[in-house]
Formats: C-alpha cells, sequence, structure tokens
C-alpha cells in the first residue's frame, strides 16, 4: 500500500503493523513542526502553522482508524468516530464553561482507551483474509 493511499484512503483493511507505523509517522511529523515553526517564523505565524497541521493530521489519522477497524470487522465510520472522540473535547474546552472539563478529558480518555485496546492491540478478525496491499495487487484488469 502505497503512503499516499495509507493516509488518505478510508477504504481498506491494515494491519496492526501498518497502523502503529503510519500513527508514528504522523505523531512524528506532527512533533517536528511544532519544534520547528518558532525556529523558522515569528511566534503568531507559527502558532498558526502548527494549529494548521494539528487540523490537517486529523484526516489521516482518521483514514488509519477506519482501516483499521474494518480489519477489526467494524464500520470504518467506527474509527472515525474514535478519532472525533479524542480530538473534539479538546478543542471544544474553550467554549464551555470550567464545570464541562472534567466530563470533556473523561470522554477524550475513554475514547483514547477504546482506540489503543481495539485499534492498537488487537488482530484482526479474518487473520487468514489479505490485506488492503495484497488484495489491490491480486484484482484483474477488466
Amino acid at each position: 500500500m502505497t503512503l499516499i493511499r495509507l493516509f488518505t484512503d478510508l477504504d481498506g483493511r491494515i494491519g496492526l503493523r501498518q497502523f502503529w507505523l503510519g500513527s508514528i509517522a504522523l505523531a512524528l511529523c506532527l512533533l517536528a513542526v511544532q519544534w520547528a515553526a518558532p525556529y523558522l517564523v515569528e511566534k503568531p505565524t507559527a502558532i498558526g502553522i502548527v494549529a494548521f497541521s494539528k487540523a490537517f493530521a486529523l484526516f489521516p489519522w482518521a483514514a488509519l482508524a477506519a482501516k483499521r477497524a474494518t480489519d477489526r470487522g467494524g464500520s470504518a465510520l467506527f474509527g472515525i468516530f474514535l478519532v472525533c472522540a479524542i480530538v473534539l473535547p479538546t478543542e471544544l474546552r474553550p467554549y464551555l464553561g470550567y464545570a464541562w472539563r472534567p466530563s470533556l478529558e473523561a470522554i477524550s480518555t475513554i475514547a483514547w482507551l477504546i482506540a489503543l485496546v481495539d485499534l492498537g492491540l488487537m488482530p484482526g478478525v479474518e487473520p487468514g483474509r489479505a490485506l488492503a496491499a495484497q488484495e489491490a495487487a491480486a484484482k484483474r484488469a477488466s
């Protein structure tokens, strides 16, 4: 599976190894942007670049989660909703009152734990079935 398809396609299946390698690659890219932006541009611009990179990383993470959720036998929407449940409570915190903070942190933490166990640790439902990379190579030309 190509990197572009890995990070942009919501269809298909990926195994644990591809899921973790893709997640680590995205995290390292975000860390690199967060580290390099303040050294390359002024602080207000750096804050905007970091915010844009975090928002931009949501789609590749959703694509990884969707493919992994499909491999686990669920719907691709389950993986996308998990990513949203992890990210959105943190982004909504400034707009809601202080009383909402514990609830938002609990939602995000529970979503992280579900994503870690279900997508990150459990094997695929059908281990004998070919993954997306092998399926694409095996398709016949019409």
